[in-house]
């Protein structure tokens, strides 16, 4: 079988961010452009030439043509064996889980997570190291460096191989094994949650749920687990088959995109739980009837009632947010006696905590919320640990939440997303803002007396690796906070997150609604950073 050398030249936008690299589809489409960064994988990543890769997707458009191409140049590469999902099909939580269960060398995963897809959407490529995880930055530095030299890449002259038939097969000396992408992962969700309580809890008639799978990859592992191994009635899994479009919807799980399962929580025929995941499984919304529970509250209740969930019934070591997400498990973490960490946005960073056995549990505000399971957060396993908590505590989801805040406190908390405004003047508006930090410390702003004002730097308790420029904080007295980021997920434009959270102890007060408890801070957070003038945007694209 002949392979070939393509003479190819550097692209100069392949730089990973903080989910890999994610473009326009069109983009990755261009001649040479899939192959380039691909290339620069096998060059960077030694080990998996004789090694083993895993390989799936979203199965969004362009992905089984991405596939193809990554199959024949892993087999010009030296790669000894390619586990493909069948149809070219693997949730982000899947693929970790084979990754580190077939105890292989990496693999690549093909998403662009919650963004949209279609011939003109959007497509992502990332590699994911041995231990299953999103590659840290060093790694990523690597593949960028080589893409910025890189002169040819290798493949090889075949046709497409069948990736809807399970089995082996060769292409030359390499192995490709198309698997069932369901099948460990709910096995390992099996071995995490007591199915026989949550089948209880279907079967007493008094529960009903939905979950929207929004026609993005977890429709085929909803329905597996949810209807087939747990018995939840047929149709309980909305949106459930994949499309290459999601339908044509934003495969986002927040209360704007995932508005048809919201609105299944009101009224008089309202379910008892719903949840919504992304494009590639890796981020969930929770709620109850009636009831939506933040990513933040989400993460804090759950390292609070670990205890009943049959995998971490034995304890936890430690737990973990990024600095964005909202400080309530910081409050279970010091009344439980655990560790906290706080890192940077990205899964990646949660990595070395989690395989020095740091921390057990983690999340994100971005609707991320994981533990050590894999190393990568799970949209379905996070669904499966409400569903086992509401079986065992035999409450309703708001009902665990206010009892939860009752005890902690309750940190109100709310997102305001600017998507794709112009770069320059996002960049503008970050470097006025820096420009300030240094005389905001003890200067009063509308009544709130600020306590710090910094650009946050994270130094890695485990390796010692420094990341700065992380997003800029302004924290008051009271414990309230600002925060700004911009994102590294887009792929048009740049899109500037601002994150506001207050916390409040009196439990005749956490009632309140959030816009009003967020209005004076939103006010602030406007006209400091003058959002307004420097972006043109009067409002925000999504308020989460």
């Amino acid at each position: 079988m002949e392979i070939l050398t393509i003479t190819t030249q550097p692209f100069s936008d392949q730089r990973p961010g903080t989910s890999g690299l994610r473009k326009k589809v069109r983009i990755f489409q261009a001649p040479h452009y899939l192959e380039n960064f691909v290339q620069s994988i096998f060059d960077t990543q030694t080990d998996l030439k004789g090694g083993v890769l895993v390989l799936g997707g979203d199965g969004r458009y362009y992905n089984r043509q991405a596939i193809q191409i990554i199959i024949r140049m892993a087999a010009a590469n030296g790669v000894a064996k390619v586990i493909v999902g069948q149809g070219g099909l693997l949730s982000t939580p899947a693929a970790s889980c084979l990754i580190r269960k077939y105890q292989t060398n990496g693999g690549i995963i093909l998403s662009a997570s919650h963004n949209p897809g279609g011939p003109d959407g959007d497509f992502g490529i990332k590699f994911n190291t041995a231990n299953g995880g999103p590659a840290p930055e060093g790694v990523t530095e690597a593949i960028f460096a080589h893409t910025r030299k890189i002169t040819e890449y290798r493949t090889l002259a075949f046709d497409a191989i069948d990736l809807d038939t399970i089995g082996s097969l060769s292409l030359g000396q390499t192995g490709v094994e198309v698997i069932d992408p369901v099948a460990d992962y709910a096995a390992l969700m099996e071995d995490l949650f007591d199915f026989d309580r949550i089948r209880q809890l279907f079967d007493s008639g008094l529960f009903s749920m939905r979950f929207d799978a929004m026609h993005a990859i977890t429709g085929p592992y909803a329905k597996r687990i949810l209807e087939e191994m747990l018995g939840a009635e047929p149709g309980t899994v909305i949106n459930g088959d994949p499309k290459e479009d999601f339908g044509g919807g934003h495969p986002d799980p927040n209360l704007v995109h995932a508005h048809e399962v919201v609105t299944l929580t009101s009224g008089r025929n309202a379910v008892d739980f719903a949840a919504a995941s992304d494009g590639d499984g890796d981020r969930n919304m929770i709620l109850g009837r009636n009831f939506f529970v933040t990513p933040s509250d989400s993460l804090a209740v759950m390292a609070a009632n670990a205890h009943h969930i049959k995998g971490y019934a034995g304890g936890i070591n430690g737990v973990a947010r990024s600095m964005p997400t909202s400080q309530a498990v910081d409050r279970v973490a010091e009344e439980l006696g655990l560790d906290c960490y706080e890192t940077p946005t990205g899964w990646k960073f949660f990595g070395n905590l989690l395989d020095a056995k740091r921390i057990t549990l983690c999340g994100e505000e971005s609707f991320g919320t994981g533990s050590d399971h894999v190393r990568e957060k799970d949209g379905l396993w996070a669904v499966l640990f409400w569903l086992n908590l509401l079986a065992v505590r035999k409450m309703s989801v708001k009902e665990i939440v206010q009892e939860h805040w009752w005890r902690f406190g309750r940190n109100f908390y709310t997102r305001y997303d600017y998507e794709g405004i112009d770069t320059e003047a996002a960049n503008g508006l970050m470097t006025h803002l820096q420009a300030r930090l240094a005389d905001l410390p003890g200067t009063t702003l509308d009544g709130y007396i600020v306590d710090y004002a910094d650009n946050f730097a994270y130094t890695d308790p485990v390796d010692g690796s420094v990341s700065k420029n992380q997003g800029v904080r302004i924290g008051f007295t009271d414990g309230s906070r600002i925060v700004y980021r911009l994102s590294g997920t887009g792929t048009a434009g740049a899109t500037l997150r601002v994150y506001l959270e207050a916390y409040e102890s009196d439990t005749e007060k956490q009632g309140r609604k959030t816009a009003e408890v967020m209005h004076p801070l939103v006010e602030i957070a406007i006209g400091i950073a003058e959002i307004v003038s420097r972006t043109g945007r009067k409002e925000p694209t999504v308020i989460t």
